[in-house]
């Protein structure tokens, strides 16, 4: 017996050093022209399925680059070919990683306290307030790192496509300061406004425009000759960046230059240079005898700052962290409307990919990323074991409470854009027969068993289809504001609504009254026309019945003309994947929609004073009072949803 226990923990020891042993010489011996290879084979795949026009991409292993390749045509009107060392493609939020890079290096410096208030370093004050717990602990640069500084999402603000509707970097920071919804460090809500602002911080710390000091500090030291942060691309390198495009209805169509918040995603670089900033992250902060970073403080960057629980990826100091095939991999993805990147780093390895493509699907480098790794650093066999998928005893009872609609907390709370949140970022969680939580998530539905209370482990996962992990673990808590709260890796969580917030809810009543409201006007209109035809005369009412039911129909016209002009400004243009009004175009008469719902508000006051004389005076028959009364409760449910989800912006 203890010679077979002694065997099999030899045969344990041998095939953990066996695995480890072949990963190790994976990582030591990567041949450059292999790995070409297999980055051109996964490029052509992805770019012949996905239509992607133009890509870049760059590996860099050992402190050297081992690829940098461009695919496809950078200009298609000039048969412009892609040069991964001289072709710019638009980063988005990988933009951030240079602002935190810059954050970290006057930290080093002593010039700013991760700790400290915010405030220390504006010219303006954010508020102390916020919306769930009142007064609350001051947001620190440490926050903004981690995304949980607790503002709430615009979106709106984000994008344009004129320079002329740009404003600048402290016009926004200040002009676009979104409310605070939750005390800072408790909850993850990816914040784009948050890192504007670290980049003003760094303008007023250093004394220089924010892409001068980058260009200084960040570009000249690591060589990187083709990268900007400037809005449009300066006359040197105009000439350089790839065109962007997106295959609609059986053909490439071009996109604009698109302008946005400097700090938060408005770099513009190439294949090349990003692999001299992963190589100079994965040296210590230096390349080529230049230091960006001392090692202690690149150790400190890439080190974990927060996450919501043990069993979950979160937040390095501006990285992201990600589990893949074991390795912990600290990365960023990018994203404008028509550009996408992805950068990874692998430090255990000194491994880094670099991916950026213009018209593709967001998650194209995440697919690479993952056939990468599962090519070069595979998973072992013991990871790849599933976890027990029965139940446990009580599961049943504890999983009840988290059945529900989670809505995304990077969201709007107090602009007409809340209700964006019942058109994307929800997950559903409901509960199966034998006690898994069927959890419903970017457009599919997993298992999930419970491993311990509130932790549930994916039983059904393949590839990722989350922006920021795999979406294998999720784990259950309390939110500030006493909401349950999923949280999954990275800079995201979502928290349970109540029944009358729910996409369900508020879909069916808004088409029923709707419906009932229009079918009401339709009919009276039809009615009349054809009292008219056959010249019928209407019985004689008192004015006030009559008024009664002109204001019915009145708040009728109303209600169409409010809902067609959101249809019609919300139109969707299918280059840029956004609704228009997104990046700035409406129609030059959309203000009037914003006059609309006063004149609702108005009549609809009037058609609750009018029902209660249509029963107090005794208008029209029973059964048209009935009638009266159920289209004025139509319109007050209207009112309630319009004015809950904030399209009744009326003061």
């Amino acid at each position: 017996m203890k010679l077979l226990k002694m065997t099999l923990i030899a045969s344990l020891f041998m095939s953990i050093t066996s695995f480890l042993g072949n990963s190790m010489v994976a990582a030591s011996s990567m041949d450059s022209a292999e790995v070409e290879q297999f980055v051109d084979q996964m490029m052509k795949e992805r770019m012949e399925e996905l239509r992607i026009p133009n890509a870049a991409v760059s590996v860099v292993a050992n402190g050297e680059t081992i690829v940098s390749k461009g695919y496809g045509l950078a200009d298609m009107d000039e048969s412009r070919q892609v040069d991964a060392e001289t072709t710019l493609f638009r980063l988005g939020s990988i933009s951030k990683l240079f602002t935190w890079t810059a954050v970290m290096q006057l930290a080093e410096q002593g010039k700013v306290d991760l700790s400290a208030d915010v405030n220390t370093y504006l010219d303006f004050e954010i508020p102390s307030r916020t919306k769930t717990a009142g007064e609350s602990e001051p947001i620190t640069l440490t926050h903004l790192l981690t995304h949980t500084p607790g503002f709430e999402d615009y979106s709106e603000t984000l994008y344009r496509l004129s320079e002329a509707d740009t404003r600048s970097l402290h016009e926004y920071v200040q002009g676009e300061m979104p409310a605070r919804i939750f005390p800072p460090g408790y909850v993850s809500a990816y914040s784009n406004y948050g890192t504007a602002l670290a980049g003003y911080i760094v303008e007023q710390v250093s004394g220089m425009p924010f892409a001068d000091y980058v260009e200084q500090h960040i570009f000249a030291p690591l060589g990187m000759e083709y990268s900007t942060f400037r809005q449009p691309i300066p006359e040197d390198l105009a000439g350089h960046m790839a065109q962007a495009y997106r295959y609609v209805d059986g053909e490439y169509r071009e996109g604009a230059f698109e302008f946005l918040p400097g700090p938060a995603g408005s770099m513009s670089s190439t294949a090349g240079d990003l692999a001299r900033f992963m190589l100079a992250h994965l040296q210590g902060g230096s390349l080529d005898g230049e230091t960006i970073l001392a090692e202690d403080t690149v150790r400190l960057m890439h080190s974990q700052l927060f996450a919501h629980s043990p069993h979950l990826d979160g937040m390095a100091h501006g990285f992201i962290e990600r589990t893949v095939n074991g390795q912990r991999v600290l990365f960023h993805p990018g994203s404008t409307m028509l550009f996408d990147a992805g950068l990874y780093l692998v430090p255990s390895e000194n491994v880094g990919l670099f991916i950026a493509y213009s018209g593709g699907n967001y998650f194209a480098h995440t697919e690479i990323f993952q056939a990468f790794m599962d090519r070069y650093f595979p998973a072992s066999p013991v990871m790849e074991g599933a976890s027990e998928n029965v139940p446990a005893e009580g599961t049943m009872e504890r999983s009840r409470s988290l059945v529900g609609e989670y809505h995304q907390n990077r969201r709007n709370w107090t602009t007409s854009e809340k209700f964006i949140s019942l058109t994307m970022g929800m997950i559903h969680v409901d509960l199966d027969e034998e006690g898994h939580l069927l959890v419903s998530h970017m457009g599919e539905t997993s298992r999930f068993v419970e491993v311990e209370p509130n932790v549930y482990h994916n039983l059904d996962r393949g590839e990722a289809k989350d922006p920021f992990g795999d979406f294998g673990t999720i784990v259950f808590g309390k939110d500030p504001a006493g909401s349950m709260m999923l949280m999954a890796d990275g800079p995201m969580t979502y928290s349970k609504v109540p029944w009358y917030s729910t996409s369900g809810f508020t879909f069916s009543m808004l088409i029923l009254t709707l419906v009932f409201v229009i079918g009401s006007l339709v009919y009276s209109g039809i009615a009349s026309g054809i009292r008219l035809v056959r010249r019928r005369r209407k019985q004689h009412q008192p004015i006030l019945a009559v008024t009664a039911r002109g204001a019915a129909a009145v708040y009728g016209l109303l209600a169409v003309g409010f809902v067609s002009g959101i249809i019609v400004t919300s139109e969707f243009d299918p280059v840029y994947g956004l609704p228009k009004a997104y990046f700035g175009v409406v129609p030059a008469w959309a203000p009037v929609i914003d006059f609309l719902p006063v004149l609702m508000v108005l009549v609809g006051a009037a058609l609750v004073l009018f029902t209660v004389l249509a029963w107090k005076k005794g208008y029209w028959r029973r059964g048209g009072r009935i009638h009266y009364t159920l289209y004025t409760a139509a319109t007050v449910v209207l009112l309630w949803i319009f004015s809950y989800w904030n399209l009744l912006m009326i003061f």
